[in-house]
């Protein structure tokens, strides 16, 4: 009787043992949380400029979706291409991308586009508070906010459009971090990209990687 004890008390032990190894669920372990670079908002990022400048800015390797509605921010410029502007047309941004920092959602980045009337988009009054940079038909940048503006032509019977791409960084940068103004800028850039190659654009004038800063004006 004690030896048969003993034995059932053995098989329990080396059970609890293998069942403490699996962790209880056969043995899978679990991947890590949130999206990378390249999963995020459709792979707009997965190029390793805009991966790096994403992961920098958001303070991590793993991120989190915030409402990106990239299919009807796409499908609104579309119907922007096609429809007949006037004066009192306005048409308004729409959320491509929204993103948070994997566990932390104070650190969050928000990216819209928008069809815009001709510009130049950048007021004298912003023009010594921001970096201007080579892409696009204009892109400037503060630390907290990056804006690039680009032209797409379709084909007929859309009409040519000027395409905004916004990108809101989280709170808290310095006002004269030049890197950080790059960074948005970059995302900005990549962001654009990405949704002119899926409206099939001519002539966006966007560069690859990270635009440079701008010669400024004499």
């Amino acid at each position: 009787m004690r030896s048969a004890l003993t034995g059932i008390g053995t098989a329990l032990a080396v059970a609890a043992v293998l069942t403490g190894c699996g962790g209880g669920d056969g043995g899978a372990a679990k991947g890590p949380e949130g999206l990378t670079a390249a999963e995020a908002c459709g792979g707009f990022a997965e190029d390793a400029a805009a991966a790096t400048a994403l992961k920098a800015i958001l303070g991590g390797e793993r991120f989190e979706d915030d409402l990106s509605k990239p299919e009807k921010a796409l499908d609104r410029l579309r119907e922007d291409a096609a429809a007949p502007w006037a004066d009192s047309y306005r048409p308004q941004p729409v959320r491509y991308c929204g993103l948070q920092a994997a566990g932390e959602a104070s650190k969050d980045l928000g990216i819209e586009v928008n069809a815009v009337g001709k510009g130049p988009y950048l007021g004298p009054e912003l023009a010594g508070s921001v970096t201007s940079y080579a892409t696009g038909v204009e892109a400037f940048s503060s630390s907290a906010l990056g804006k690039l503006y680009f032209s797409c032509r379709l084909k007929a019977p859309a009409h040519p459009i000027v395409v905004e791409t916004a990108v809101q960084g989280p709170a808290g940068a310095e006002e004269t971090d030049t890197e950080q103004r790059t960074r948005l800028i970059t995302l900005a850039n990549a962001a654009a990209r990405d949704v002119s190659a899926k409206l099939g654009c001519e002539g966006d004038g966007l560069v690859t990687g990270v635009p440079t800063p701008a010669a400024k004006s004499s």
